[in-house]
């Protein structure tokens, strides 16, 4: 008997897919569908994490493909990004060197794993055949008015040397390498996704394929507050302070108002006066805090009196104004109101600075004291304090008092949100060369399309902590005015890396074109996404930026898609000793270990059968040991019997065993359908499989050599055929071995018999209090009355039960009887 050898198989298959072009897309077919993981940054070496999602993806595109889907299954590298020049400088190599050194130490690592992608659709985002289209997407948003160049306050990493999007900021720190981040004011380009953010929200209730946490957490970044826009006079000036409110039901509660440090009117109130100083110093102590920190709930409210009041619109009095350090330019005007009585923020900051504390909404059961208050009231209630509002319910009061505002001209209803425009600037080389020209004469020049890609100088040198080697090179920063002729420079920040990876999937459906970045025909066959993997970290990020980009697309008639991605799953991480693998703890599994030792089809099946693909996953070596010895028994199992079913024999009729085997094999069939259908319940799916090998083994064990070959014939083939998207370079093997010579993935998906799937016959165990006590086999259609008749009339219970009061008796149909005693 030959001996499954893994190394010996899984590249004799692989060499075949290869050389076969095995899992080029076929694109006639009317049944489509377009399954895809995340792209990997090319980092080096493929982790645990990488080896699950691509799994779960594949199992999924060859599941399809016997199903009678053409299947889109791409994969490519989301090349630029930081990383890469921070390597290079270490290793004293070009990024571009490092980084196409990693993409073929990792295509390699994808191909050893079996993973059945298209590679004739691969894409590198830092090729310039990729870029130049990047490029010409900015410009699409530049002349749709969505991308333009501002002096703004930015988050910068001190470390990484360039700046961050709010979204790259975590816990205060650069989300690359953790340091603190710092604020600074820069000329940056934004894209203006806030035009699209009531359509990014609303819109959320087309993805019901997608896990409601991630709708959830976009629906929070994207932040929706309704509410009034109130206009604050300043005392003695012709200046107006514009505050936004969700709460203009307590306008007639406010004690105070904070300016933002940035906010232009902070040195006009102040300049020359005695309160000129200290203000100063405190602005220029809270410019140095990054956006993250100054709104953290842990961060200290602290703030100073610029000198200077400001009128109360409703009321007349006057509001003393002081800086803060917890308010923001860039989020609503940069002003807010302080109500402490009904804010705990602001109660905790007036008791602090001994402000005012007003109460204008009570509960309706008692009148509340500003005196007594401990804490502030935030509930609804009435109003009172509040002139002719006083009665009125909180919530009814919010549209009357902002009615009565617009009526007088000192405010109006508005809606804002918590997304802010985002930042695409980076001050880094490795990355998408911005196409933009200054020129003194006519400014702001886009590239011409035709002069696409602005290309990446490669002769440059990386300095350790210094800024972009293409601020000094010549070749790339001067060049001709497109427009006039005459000299002008080019723009030196590059793409944020998001851009890059915000447009990729409609790439993948025309991955050649070099005309455009895609066709629409070609995307419309494909776009959306219909099974889009990977982690649950990119909720914001990616995801939110590629549904802004295909809305962009639509809109400009690129696409029919109004969303990228129908359905999202969205995997858990794979722990080892109760933390997440990583070098520093000492606990990472290298896929290569595994393929070297067990195989990639052993890796595969555990990696699949651990967990659900949502839930984080526990590594654990007898878990893989345990599935290798499965595999093994899988094979043994058809060696066994492979040439013995090739032999003639008569057709002889099924008895019982035969009958319960083709029930087993066909309800295992049914499930693993449905389980990789409709639930992505790999590990069931798995599970069931082994059971079925269970059965099959004790039909063998049963029968012997009187094996009814046309049952068992069906049993293998069927077993082999739903273990193969599972196991494929097996799957192929053992097919092969059971007498077919074409490719078991090129095999219909078997379809599962109602008849086998229903039994004459069941065995039910009996339990006396719980405990097993006997079992027996009735009739499948038996009922409970019935059942409880059988059981009580058996030999054996009848004696346990001789002496003993029978309480009730608790029957489960066609699976068990409990009879209660005392």
């Amino acid at each position: 008997m030959a001996d499954y050898i893994p190394s010996v198989i899984e590249p004799k298959w692989q060499k075949f897919w290869e050389e076969n072009n095995f899992y080029r897309t076929n694109e006639k077919s009317k049944k489509k569908f377009y399954v895809l993981e995340m792209f990997p940054y090319p980092s080096g070496r493929l982790h645990m994490g990488h080896m699950r999602v691509y799994s779960i993806g594949d199992v999924l595109a060859r599941f399809l493909r016997m199903r009678g889907f053409s299947v889109l299954h791409p994969m490519g590298w989301d090349a630029f990004g930081l990383p890469a020049e921070n390597a290079a400088i270490k290793n004293q190599v070009h990024p571009a060197e490092w980084t196409y050194e990693n993409i073929e130490a990792m295509k390699k690592q994808q191909k050893a794993l079996g993973i059945s992608y298209d590679w004739e659709r691969e894409v590198t985002t830092c090729a310039p055949d990729y870029y130049k289209w990047t490029q010409w997407l900015f410009l699409l948003f530049y002349k749709r008015g969505l991308a333009y160049k501002k002096k703004a306050a930015v988050n910068w990493c001190p470390n990484c040397n360039t700046v961050l999007a709010n979204e790259q900021v975590e816990e205060g720190g650069c989300w690359r390498c953790g340091t603190e981040v710092t604020s600074r004011d820069l000329e940056q380009w934004f894209l203006r996704i806030t035009d699209y953010a009531e359509r990014l929200l609303d819109d959320l209730s087309l993805l019901s394929g997608w896990p409601e946490r991630v709708r959830i957490m976009q629906e929070n970044w994207i932040g929706k507050s309704e509410g009034a826009e109130v206009l604050f006079p300043v005392k003695n000036k012709d200046e107006k302070i514009t505050v936004f409110t969700t709460r203009p039901d307590t306008l007639y509660g406010v004690t105070y108002l904070v300016l933002a440090a940035e906010h232009p009117l902070v040195a006009e109130l102040t300049n020359g006066t005695k309160y000129e100083a200290e203000v100063k110093a405190f602005v220029e102590k809270t410019r140095k805090l990054n956006d993250i920190a100054r709104t953290s709930t842990e961060m200290e409210k602290e703030g100073v009196f610029t000198g200077a009041y400001c009128i109360n619109p409703v009321n007349g009095e006057e509001v003393p104004i002081l800086v803060g350090n917890y308010v923001l330019m860039g989020y609503g005007s940069g002003a807010v109101m302080g109500v402490p009585a009904h804010d705990q923020r602001d109660f905790e900051f007036a008791r602090k600075y001994n402000l005012p504390v007003r109460v204008v909404i009570t509960p309706a059961d008692q009148e509340l004291q500003a005196d007594s208050l401990t804490e502030a009231y935030v509930d609804e209630g009435i109003l009172i304090n509040s002139a002719q509002f006083n009665g009125y319910s909180s919530s009814a009061a919010k549209n009357e008092i902002t009615a009565y505002l617009e009526k007088h001209n000192w405010g109006k209803p508005k809606i804002t949100y918590r997304l802010r425009d985002w930042l695409i600037s980076r001050q880094r080389y490795w990355g998408a060369p911005i196409p933009i020209l200054y020129c003194d004469h006519c400014g702001t020049v886009p590239v011409p399309e035709e002069q696409l890609p602005v290309m990446l100088p490669e002769d440059i040198a990386l300095k350790e902590g210094g800024q972009s080697p293409l601020k000094e090179h010549q070749g790339f920063l001067l060049t001709t005015c497109p427009s006039c002729g005459g000299r002008a420079r080019r723009e030196t920040d590059t793409m944020d890396t998001f851009f890059c990876s915000s447009w990729y999937y409609f790439r993948y459906t025309d991955a050649h074109n070099d005309q455009l970045p895609f066709a629409r025909e070609k995307a419309d066959a494909w776009v959306p996404v219909d099974q889009y993997i990977g982690g649950i970290e990119h909720a914001i990020l990616h995801l939110l930026y590629s549904r802004f980009f295909t809305k962009v697309l639509y809109d400009a008639g690129y696409t029919s898609a109004v969303e990228p991605f129908k359905r999202l799953l969205a995997q858990g991480m794979v722990n080892k000793d109760g933390a997440k693998m990583s070098k520093s703890k000492g606990n990472v599994v290298s896929p290569d270990e595994i393929i070297e030792k067990y195989g990639a089809d052993t890796g595969r099946l555990f990696i699949l059968f651990a967990a659900p693909p949502e839930k984080d996953l526990d590594w654990s070596d007898r878990g893989v040991e345990g599935c290798y010895r499965f595999l093994k028994r899988v094979w043994r199992l058809v060696d066994r019997y492979a040439d013995l079913l090739r032999l003639p024999g008569e057709q002889t009729k099924a008895d019982k065993a035969d009958q319960k085997l083709r029930h087993v094999v066909h309800t295992t069939l049914k499930k693993v359908t449905e389980d990789i259908e409709e639930r992505f319940n790999f590990n069931t799916a798995i599970s069931a499989i082994m059971e079925a090998v269970n059965a099959i083994y004790g039909y063998m064990h049963e029968k012997e050599d009187a094996v009814n070959k046309e049952i068992m014939a069906e049993a293998l083939e069927i077993l082999v055929l739903i273990l193969a998207p599972f196991a494929p370079h097996l799957g192929e093997e053992l097919w092969q071995r059971l007498g077919h010579s074409e490719s078991v993935h090129l095999q219909s998906w078997p379809k599962f018999d109602e008849a086998a799937l229903q039994v004459n016959e069941v065995e039910i165990v009996i339990q006396i209090n719980g405990k097993v006590r006997g079992r027996m086999t009735i009739s499948a259609d038996t009922d409970a009355q019935a059942m409880e008749q059988l059981a009580l009339s058996d030999e054996k219970i009848t004696s346990l039960v001789a002496d003993k009061q029978i309480v009730r008796v608790i029957t489960v149909p066609n699976k068990l009887i409990n009879i209660v005693v005392r």
